[in-house]
């Protein structure tokens, strides 16, 4: 009797996943490295990791721009970004910078830093951020609203479900306020 074979799908189509759920991460893992490696970055960890690889001291300083590899040479060159006035406090720790990002790549890839300044507002449009925003601070809820919403639940004896329904309801009613 003939064996019976299945037809191969086609080759051209997308990539069918074949397991269940998959991090988010993983989806757009190539299109992340292919952006790195534009700008010189064989190890995407180093720009997303900065501040765990060089501390946050020098993450908020400085910001890793581009690695730029020399013909024939070897070992590759590093190009921070920072302001002028942090300029020679970077300069005085980039023998500990470089220590701590070859430790990154596992071997001496990184020969020289080479530290860009550039204004505090930053560049054209927008600014050069070296640390994140600080986080906004929560605003006092109207008082009317927390009073409404303590009305609706005083009906509830149990005193942590009574909060969590006071909670609920100031949420629900200051929707609309915004």
């Amino acid at each position: 009797m003939p064996e019976m074979t299945q037809p191969s799908p086609p080759q051209n189509g997308p990539k069918r996943r074949t397991k269940g759920f998959e991090r988010a991460s993983g989806l757009v893992q190539s299109q992340i490295r292919r952006a790195s490696e534009t700008r010189g970055f064989a190890e995407s960890r180093l720009l997303t990791h900065w501040a765990e690889i060089v501390g946050e001291t020098v993450s908020n300083m400085a910001i890793p721009v581009k690695i730029s590899y020399a013909q024939g040479g070897f070992g590759a060159t590093l190009t921070v970004l920072t302001t002028g006035a942090n300029a020679p406090m970077l300069q005085a720790d980039l023998p500990r910078i470089k220590d701590k990002v070859n430790a990154c790549y596992g071997y001496a890839a990184i020969a020289r830093i080479r530290i860009t300044q550039t204004a505090p507002t930053g560049f054209a449009e927008g600014q050069v951020a070296f640390k994140p925003a600080p986080k906004a601070k929560p605003t006092a809820p109207d008082p009317k609203l927390a009073a409404a919403a303590r009305d609706v639940a005083a009906k509830v004896t149990d005193d942590s479900l009574r909060q969590a329904l006071e909670a609920l309801g100031q949420n629900v009613l200051s929707r609309g306020k915004r």
